[in-house]
């Protein structure tokens, strides 16, 4: 036995950056003894794409575009964030018809994101079936983000000072009816994992992070609230009009992989009891400010007046003209606090843009999470995460 023991190595192997539950950007360089994880170097870069550097390069309103690649699952909570950021750098207020549809589409947008990691999470554990369940929710929300946007997943709907466009009719009446479909596919997610042996041996106990050392690390969003910490930018620090409404911060207790799907499954339920709430209370009225310095003129003006032409080709051109200082501005995404560093010297471009992105951090977490567990183990895990590449990666 003792010859035996001293003939038994650790090895280390690759898992990614082509492995499928990698997501195709991540490797980790995993060190075993037998199948007890060792050590485990996460290593991200495999997705570059400078998203920095190319909003440095652009205009401000220009850099939309750019907001949906980073969260690409919940695009606009990226656009609501970059747009708070620059609005707060200049001193605007938005109209507040503008600020009920942007919480609309942050609480509809964290739903469809909640509902894709617990899709991926569960295949991952062989539970396809959850998978489909959860994607056919998520397609009834991007069906209406669509509807209003044009597109899916890259939306550039959020404009500095207010929205590309206003609500079509009966929009609010369509949002409404996919919520009990939706509340009916959480229940059947519920019924099938929550209670389930397999999962639960899966979950249980492994990905452990206590809440002292996910403080340290910068954790937020669900993983710091599975630990039992109760922080979320919406209440702690209130933006757009979420202290209008009444909502519960779930919080799990032993921070592992079972707990931050028990708290993503209830931040579900609570994301649809602040949409009835919005839906009930929006106002009418206006979308965008009244300044012509920051909003691009109607058509109308455009094609009939030269000083819509002028005023539309510096905007364009020229950009929108941005008070010189610097501003931190951090919103509630799905993963946690999606913050912009923003600096400007005055002019129509950033000469800083710094993206706070959740899932950077929670990767910094990964190596403690699984260190001492088995190589089993870190798929639940980096499923538990919901690492998304491109705010990762930036």
């Amino acid at each position: 036995m003792s010859d035996l023991k001293e003939r038994v190595q650790e090895i280390t192997i690759n898992m990614g950056p082509s492995h499928p539950a990698m997501h195709g950007t991540i490797r980790l360089l995993v060190t075993l003894d037998g199948e007890k994880v060792v050590k485990c170097d996460t290593q991200i870069g495999y997705l570059h794409r400078a998203f920095e550097k190319m909003c440095e390069a652009n205009v401000w309103q220009a850099n939309f575009p750019y907001t949906d690649r980073l969260n690409y699952v919940s695009p606009l909570m990226n656009n609501v964030g970059y747009a708070q950021a620059v609005e707060k750098l200049i001193g605007i207020e938005i109209p507040e018809r503008t600020k009920y549809i942007r919480t609309l589409l942050c609480e509809l947008s964290r739903v469809a994101d909640h509902l894709t990691c617990i899709a991926a999470a569960s295949m991952e554990l062989g539970a396809f079936t959850v998978f489909l369940y959860c994607m056919e929710g998520r397609d009834l929300i991007w069906d209406r983000i669509e509807e209003l946007t044009g597109a899916r997943v890259t939306p550039a709907y959020v404009r500095i000072g207010g929205l590309a466009r206003d609500l079509p009719d009966g929009f609010n009446e369509r949002v409404i009816s996919i919520l009990p479909r939706i509340e009916k596919v959480i229940s059947d997610i519920d019924e099938l994992l929550t209670n389930n042996p397999i999962f639960i041996d899966r979950t249980r106990n492994t990905g452990v992070i206590s809440a002292d050392d996910a403080i340290e690390l910068g954790f937020t969003g669900p993983c710091l609230r599975s630990t039992g910490v109760k922080h979320d930018l919406r209440k702690k620090q209130p933006y757009l009009i979420y202290d209008r409404f009444d909502f519960d911060v779930p919080v799990g207790t032993n921070g592992d992989n079972y707990d931050r799907y028990m708290v993503r499954m209830e931040e579900m339920r609570q994301s649809i009891r602040i949409i009835r709430q919005v839906i009930k209370d929006i106002p009418r009225g206006k979308i965008n400010i009244d300044n012509t310095m920051y909003i691009l003129p109607q058509k109308d003006e455009v094609y009939k007046t030269i000083e819509g032409v002028v005023n539309h080709f510096k905007l364009i051109m020229d950009g929108i003209q941005v008070p010189a200082g610097e501003v931190y501005d951090a919103t509630e995404a799905a993963n946690g606090e999606l913050g912009f560093y923003l600096v400007s010297d005055g002019g129509g471009k950033p000469v800083k843009c710094r993206v706070r992105s959740p899932s950077f951090a929670l990767m910094q977490g990964l190596e403690k999470m699984v260190v001492g567990s088995y190589l089993a183990d870190i798929i639940p895990t980096f499923g538990s995460i919901n690492m998304i590449g491109g705010e990762c990666d930036r």
